[in-house]
């Protein structure tokens, strides 16, 4: 009999019956491990009124225990990252290193919100009137949902549930029904670190779960990461119920590389940023621009480098493990077919290696494109997988001009030893997040993740200062006390403890 994963409400797995439930897989092996509940309405109503029962109480915590809980949960997260490492690679199938690198990340922003009382310290003006002071505080908004996907199980809650936490809400996270262990395991932390019941629940669940929580009224708060047309959705139904949305969707990252750059980095960067994780992160490089005559050295070296990755299992020192679901292995490979057919140039084919694994999982090697065209599906589409593309423009404004044309605006990387036209970049690509001579410009957990155009619906970026602002509400207090030369009689002015 296979391992049920069930929800956690009330500080505690739910121990009702499951009425529905999904198969999660190990995608190096191809084999259903275990079976996840997957929520009614009833069910998530129960867990958003355990959460909102417990903001009441939260909300009037101190800082000072809000900060030490924050504390403890970090010492107890990096316990048992190896533990929360080994389920993200046995239900996502990234290798080891990715696993641990992705709770690194995330633990980088549990540190932000440890120092969280400086954010949300407010402003006091003296005087603004005759015997007139105006204080300006923030306060949480109230039970905060956390829909989150199956490509980083662990960092993508930590980029906002302790934040939201630290400012003073309780959490619903939804995870991804395709890799639910991690969630639960960063409920077991927060429990362990003595978050009070009910301030962090987890409630697993497919669409059903998704539109509940976007129309449940006590909710007043939703970020979401996700696909584009999902999140265009979840912007849409969630600010239409009156709720606060930030919903990140998807991306087409370029990386251009312009021929005075260091062509042996720039192969090690669209490599690694190409193929890692499988490709399935939203900040993968999928597009390469090559700018006048560096297209033929840089396929040389990307191809020579390709030869040396090796994919498989996760858990055996692999470069690159399987894609998630058979489902979306096969889609993926079917883009192989439509690049060919749209003209493109298919360097490498991903379904001609040999993985190091078994035969069941759901393998596709890393594929490469040359001289792709900008009207082809390869081009146009997030394909969420290890295939990159290379586009070749004549000049610098040319590739500008391309990377601007995309609807999707998350990141884009430019590799140059010409400061003056790097400067130019930063300041003209209409993209949330920019490298240069970096290839994945994933911002330190002091600013703020998020992207431009259709990678983003809302005006809020996940953590950093927009974090805090988004989690928690503005109030102004205008305030006049009567001047007295002395006490009304009668009047005591004694306190106790204050003599």
């Amino acid at each position: 009999m296979s391992k049920r994963i069930t929800h956690w409400v009330g500080g505690k797995p739910w121990t009702g019956p499951a009425h529905r439930q999904g198969e999660v897989f190990d995608p190096a092996l191809g084999t259903v491990t275990a079976h996840v509940d997957l929520a009614s309405v009833e069910e998530v109503d129960a867990a958003v009124a355990g959460a909102a029962a417990a903001f009441t109480t939260w909300r009037s915590s101190t800082l000072a225990k809000r900060t030490q809980i924050l504390f403890d949960f970090r010492t107890i997260l990096r316990r048992r990252r190896d533990e929360l490492a080994a389920a993200i690679t046995a239900e996502h199938g990234k290798v080891l290193d990715d696993a641990a690198g992705e709770i690194a990340r995330g633990l980088e922003v549990v540190e932000y919100a440890c120092g969280l009382s400086a954010q949300v310290k407010g402003g006091f003006s003296e005087s603004v009137s005759t015997t007139v002071d105006v204080t300006a505080i923030r306060q949480p908004v109230g039970v905060c949902a956390v829909i989150t996907p199956f490509n980083f199980p662990a960092m993508v809650p930590l980029w906002f549930t302790p934040i939201a936490i630290a400012c003073g809400n309780s959490v619903v996270l939804k995870p991804s029904e395709k890799v639910p262990s991690a969630a639960r395991l960063l409920a077991e932390c927060w429990a362990e670190a003595g978050l009070p019941d009910g301030v962090f629940t987890v409630v697993n669940g497919d669409a059903v779960a998704v539109n509940r929580l976007l129309e449940h009224p006590e909710v007043a708060a939703v970020s979401f990461v996700g696909s584009t047309p999902v999140a265009r959705h979840v912007y849409e139904t969630g600010t239409r119920n009156g709720k606060r949305v930030q919903a990140l969707g998807g991306a087409k990252n370029h990386m251009v590389v312009l021929p005075d750059a260091d062509l042996d980095g720039a192969a090690d960067a669209a490599v690694s940023a190409g193929f890692g994780s499988a490709g399935e992160r939203c900040m993968a490089v999928s597009v390469l621009v090559a700018v006048d005559s560096v297209g033929d050295a840089l396929v040389s070296r990307i191809t020579e480098r390709m030869a040396a990755l090796r994919y498989g299992d996760g858990r055996r020192g692999c470069d690159m493990g399987p894609l998630v679901t058979r489902a979306h292995r096969d889609r993926v490979a079917s883009y192989l077919d439509a690049g060919v057919e749209a003209g493109a140039k298919l360097v490498v084919d991903g379904r001609q290696g040999r993985p190091d694994g078994e035969d069941d999982g759901f393998w596709l090697g890393p594929s490469l494109f040359d001289e792709v065209p900008t009207e082809s599906s390869i081009y146009r589409d997030e394909i969420f997988g290890p295939v990159l593309s290379i586009v070749r423009v004549p000049t610098f404004d040319d590739a500008l001009d391309l990377v601007n044309a995309s609807p999707y605006g998350n990141g884009a990387a430019l590799f140059t030893e010409h400061g003056g036209l790097a400067r130019r970049f930063q300041n003209e690509v209409q993209a949330g997040m920019v490298g240069i001579n970096v290839p994945i410009p994933v911002p330190a957990a002091a600013y703020s993740f998020g992207g431009w155009k259709a990678s983003l619906f809302g005006d809020t970026h996940a953590y950093g200062d927009e974090g805090v602002r988004f989690y928690t509400r503005g109030k102004v207090v205008t305030s006049r006390w009567p001047q007295r030369s002395a006490p009304r009689a009668g009047v005591d002015l004694s306190f106790p403890g204050h003599g």
